[in-house]
């Protein structure tokens, strides 16, 4: 089975990429579309030119190495805003697709302390209700996955026909072989975990030219929770 779980920067993704890593059964991919999107756009990002040199940056190339290796499973982590326009897509035609999601409020005020000033296509809204459309799958929200991990796990997995493990719960702190090249900027956090956290708290205030990108991505957010999955 080849998953592809589509999601946007800040929202468990990382962690789900370890949950799945967990698994015997699996292997994982973080993000193999970066460097492709970093040279198509030409975007300024934290450690730009280390990502660059780590990863293939032809994206007609990249799917090239979605094969097997080793293990029944393959999971891929895909960041929704790193597919824009004449990337291929054909390729995830025949994956399990699943579309991860948090509210902006709490994406947008995560994304700032790491790179200020996020806009719509820094956080990739619109491009996974796009996803969604063209590919369909399912949907699953980040806050319910951290309120209740087992129950949200064992449900994804019968969703999609795969056998939970209770391994998925848990791993070890600090970095991990799969990581990114781009991991010491934007997996601090993560890395000193050993498992999902709980609840979040109340929604950030979200205040000047960041509320108009949550006015923005708010809808998108609304129209895939209103889709996601439930235990």
């Amino acid at each position: 089975m080849r998953i592809a779980m589509w999601s946007g920067p800040r929202n468990l993704s990382t962690a789900m990429m370890y949950s799945f890593g967990a698994r015997a059964d699996c292997s994982v991919m973080d993000e193999p579309f970066y460097a492709a999107y970093l040279k198509a756009t030409g975007l300024d990002h934290p450690m730009r030119d280390a990502v660059l040199a780590a990863q293939e940056q032809d994206p007609q190339k990249v799917p090239e190495g979605f094969a097997p290796s080793g293990t029944p499973h393959l999971y891929m982590k895909h960041m929704a805003q790193h597919m824009i326009a004449g990337f291929p897509l054909d390729w995830a035609e025949g994956c399990v697709n699943i579309h991860l999601i948090r509210h902006p409020a709490r994406v947008i005020a995560s994304y700032a302390e790491k790179r200020e000033a996020p806009t719509l296509a820094d956080i990739g809204f619109d491009k996974q209700v796009a996803l969604y459309e063209r590919l369909g799958g399912l949907v699953v929200d980040s806050a319910d996955i951290r309120a209740n991990p087992e129950g949200m796990l064992r449900a994804l997995c019968a969703a999609i026909d795969l056998s939970f493990d209770p391994a998925m719960l848990q791993w070890p702190a600090g970095p991990k072989p799969d990581d990114g090249v781009w991991a010491p900027h934007w997996y601090g956090a993560i890395h000193k975990s050993t498992g999902f956290a709980g609840p979040e708290g109340p929604l950030p205030e979200v205040e000047g030219a960041n509320r108009d990108v949550l006015d923005a991505a708010l809808p998108y957010y609304e129209h895939l929770h209103a889709l996601r999955l439930k235990v």
